[in-house]
């Protein structure tokens, strides 16, 4: 009670000064902290982490990009905001975005409330294509707007400024986002609040790195914990199909790529620490809160998988995130189990506004909470038309494949049955994941994470009967749930869920 009196204290102190706080969100793609994914970012450890509070137990709602961000965006579960893959059909930038969910944003309340919003770099992966308005349409909530047109690339890309479509063959994408919101911040003022979300594209494939950057991390190979390039004998279809594990000739390809993703987040570093300097210049940093996240996480050769995410493990779901501004602690780590739909209740609650309508519920930023909570993570598999190379071998019938390659042993990443919930449970001595997958197996995951941290061992077979039937109907709530209340409580959940 005491440290919600403190918040409430701090947020009702800047709004009865007329100083509320400015807050300016980093949001990058695909970068993990299960594999040490953090380990190049120098100057966000330095400006924001030493400076703030660094969360161990942050997770997404979906280990992919577009469903990924709407949540962040809406504060929804997946189920709600109906976003389910990356494709226009699956409700990435669909109708029900544009007509609904857009509108209801966390950007959406503050640009009411009085807020400059301003938003740069990668935003839902359909954004921009003609089906769904083109670049010329500029989405609600945001008063400034430099949007990618559609996923992540670093060259020969398209911005909409503002609905107007400029296209660049030669410029580094994260640089441009760089300029961009430091030129933004050089013409803020104290008087002015504002929101900033800067989303550039690393390290997504292709794992470009800025020129100045390349090779920095040669001597760099894939982290190799317990689970990298094991045979996954008790995990779910896919993961079993062969080859399994990868033979030798694969592993230079995923060192390759995984000091590529690092020498591609340098460039994340730099604007970070100038997006910083330019706030302290202009006296504006002292009340902005600085947050540092990305969308999933991603694996590099875990249960003999190659390079991607769409997977229920750590190091898919499991992503950083670091908080700095007024009144938090310096250089603290907590362990609060949070989710990425907890962002914008945050920001609206610290911007003095009530959150309404949201998933998630605003994260305590002044202190530690060991509090019991259940998350739940989803994903529904895609099996696409032409991502299978006709000289693979596999052909499953009746399930659409994707991602399989010769270059990558046609090892598959995703398909259409790989479509799953997991509840992700976490307490003072309870580490646990739940996971049901929607394939012809009905295939069951059971984790415990204090004795199995690389979740090598599926105890789906080892639990007791009772507490698998317990989870089984959390779940079956859960996948429904609409409501901070609804999706947090269990006692409500498990009622309602037993009748």
């Amino acid at each position: 009670m005491f440290n919600l009196l403190m918040l409430l204290f701090l947020v009702g102190g800047c709004v009865c000064q007329g100083k509320r706080p400015n807050f300016v969100l980093i949001l990058t793609d695909d970068q993990d902290i299960a594999l040490g994914g953090m380990a190049p970012m120098d100057n966000v450890r330095r400006f924001i982490a030493s400076e703030g509070v660094t969360f161990t137990n942050s997770y997404v709602t979906s280990p992919i990009c577009c469903p990924s961000r709407a949540s962040l965006l809406t504060g929804l579960y997946v189920h709600n905001h109906k976003t389910v893959n990356n494709t226009l059909q699956g409700g990435c930038y669909g109708t029900q975005w544009r007509d609904t969910d857009e509108k209801q944003t966390f950007a959406t309340v503050l640009k009411k409330a009085g807020y400059e919003t301003f938003y740069a770099g990668k935003y839902l992966n359909e954004y921009g294509v003609q089906e769904a308005g083109g670049p010329e349409r500029v989405p609600s909530g945001w008063s400034e707007w430099h949007g990618l047109v559609g996923n992540s690339v670093y060259y020969n890309y398209t911005i909409s400024n503002n609905g107007v479509p400029t296209h660049s063959t030669d410029q580094y994408l994260t640089d441009v986002i760089r300029e961009v919101a430091v030129s933004y911040i050089e013409n803020q003022t104290e008087s002015n609040p504002f929101l900033m979300v800067l989303a550039p594209p690393a390290p997504h494939q292709p794992f470009t790195p800025a020129p100045r950057h390349e090779g920095k991390f040669s001597n760099v190979t894939a982290i190799k914990h317990p689970n990298f390039n094991i045979a996954a004998e008790d995990k779910h279809w896919l993961l079993r199909m062969p080859p399994s594990p990868l033979p030798p000739s694969t592993l230079p390809e995923l060192d390759r790529v995984y000091r590529s993703r690092w020498e591609a987040l340098l460039a994340v570093d730099e604007m970070v620490a100038d997006v910083v300097g330019t706030l302290e210049t202009k006296g504006l940093l002292d009340n902005t809160y600085l947050i540092y996240t990305s969308d999933n996480g991603y694996h590099v050769g875990q249960f003999a998988q190659v390079y991607d995410k769409r997977q229920p493990y750590e190091s898919d779901v499991k992503v950083p995130l670091v908080i700095k501004g007024p009144g938090i602690e310096h250089n603290a780590s907590y362990s609060n189990p949070v989710l990425n739909i907890d962002i914008g209740p945050t920001i609206i609650h610290l911007a003095g506004l009530v959150p309404e309508g949201m998933d998630g519920r605003p994260i305590n930023v002044l202190a530690e909470e060991k509090t019991e909570r259940y998350m739940l993570v989803e994903y529904r598999g895609e099996g696409r038309t032409g991502s299978v190379d006709e000289t693979c071998p596999w052909k499953y019938d009746g399930i659409h494949l994707a991602e399989c390659y010769p270059q990558y042993d046609c090892k598959c990443e995703d398909a259409s049955n790989n479509t799953y919930a997991c509840i992700r449970h976490i307490a003072d001595r309870i580490d646990m994941k739940y996971c049901e997958f929607n394939d012809l197996e009905k295939f069951v995951e059971i984790y415990n994470l204090r004795n199995d941290p690389y979740e090598l061992h599926n105890a789906v077979n080892d639990i007791f009967p009772a507490i698998k039937h317990w989870y089984k109907l959390l779940l079956t709530r859960m996948v429904a749930c609409s409501g901070a209340k609804n999706c947090e409580d269990p006692l409500i959940i498990y009622k309602d869920a037993d009748k």
